[in-house]
Order: C-alpha cells, then sequence, then structure tokens
C-alpha cells in the first residue's frame, strides 16, 4: 500500500470509492433512502477544492485507490473512506494516523457516521453529541466526537 496526497486526477476514482463504500458498506447501518441521499448529487468541483486546500492523503494498491482522507486547518476530519473490498485490513488506520499528526496537538473533531463510530472509538475518539442531519429531506443520524490529539503525541 502507498499513501500519497490527493491530485486532481484521483478526483473521479474517491468519488466512486466514496458512493461505493457508503453503499456498500454504510447501508448495514442505514437505510437505502438515507444512503442515496447522503450519495446524491456529488458537487465535484466543491470536491475538489476541499481536496486541494485541505491535507488530503489517498492511499493506493497498484493503481487502485482503496481509500482516502481529508483534514483541514481547524484539526476538523472531513472525510475518511476505505474501498469495501480493503476493509479491516489497516488502509483507514494508516491514513487516520498521518492525517491525526498533522494536528499538531490540537483536538480532532469528526462527525462520524454510526458505522465508523467503532473505529475512531477504538483510536480514543469520545462523542460530543449525537445528532440528526437532513440531506434532501433525510434525516440521517451521526456523532461528533473528538480527539485529544496532544494525549498522541
Amino acid at each position: 500500500m502507498e499513501i500519497r496526497e490527493y491530485r486532481e486526477a484521483d478526483l473521479e476514482a474517491i468519488v466512486r470509492l466514496f458512493y461505493d463504500t457508503v453503499h456498500s458498506i454504510n447501508i448495514q447501518d442505514y437505510s437505502s433512502a438515507q444512503v442515496e441521499a447522503w450519495t446524491a448529487g456529488i458537487d465535484m468541483e466543491r470536491w475538489n477544492s476541499t481536496l486541494s486546500e485541505h491535507l488530503s492523503l489517498v492511499a493506493l494498491d497498484g493503481s487502485l485507490v482503496i481509500g482516502f482522507g481529508d483534514i483541514d486547518k481547524s484539526a476538523y476530519l472531513d472525510r475518511l473512506y476505505v474501498h469495501h473490498m480493503y476493509q479491516r485490513q489497516g488502509v483507514g488506520t494508516a491514513l487516520c494516523d498521518r492525517l491525526e499528526s498533522s494536528a499538531e496537538g490540537r483536538p480532532i473533531r469528526v462527525h462520524a457516521s454510526i458505522t465508523a463510530k467503532p473505529f475512531f472509538e477504538k483510536r480514543g475518539y469520545r462523542v460530543l453529541k449525537s445528532q440528526i442531519i437532513e440531506r434532501n429531506g433525510v434525516l440521517i443520524p451521526n456523532y461528533i466526537m473528538e480527539l485529544d490529539a496532544s494525549a498522541k503525541i
């Protein structure tokens, strides 16, 4: 596995991975209507813009994108997704380790899905609150979680 910084040429593969992961992995914890609303209307320009502005990393197996994640300057971990065929193989951990190290001791926040919550809890994140967000008229539960990054240094 290789991990490198995001390139605009990765965008299509990243968006496909996001869509496929939500529809194959997160569907275990969310309804079809919820995963459809979650993945509907992806704004490719906006994704490229935020991925370019954030520290964004891509995990590769050869030329196949098997995971990606990004964190902004405020230490908000925006996205972390792993290809459905590469789950539980250390891809998310490797990406998260690198992203968290960029926080320089600041608390890291993430909005974690029901599916991702156990992953983040094992990493030491704690739930600040559960919330329900609305996307395209559909209610989707998730959690605001935080890691005291200074404890990881």
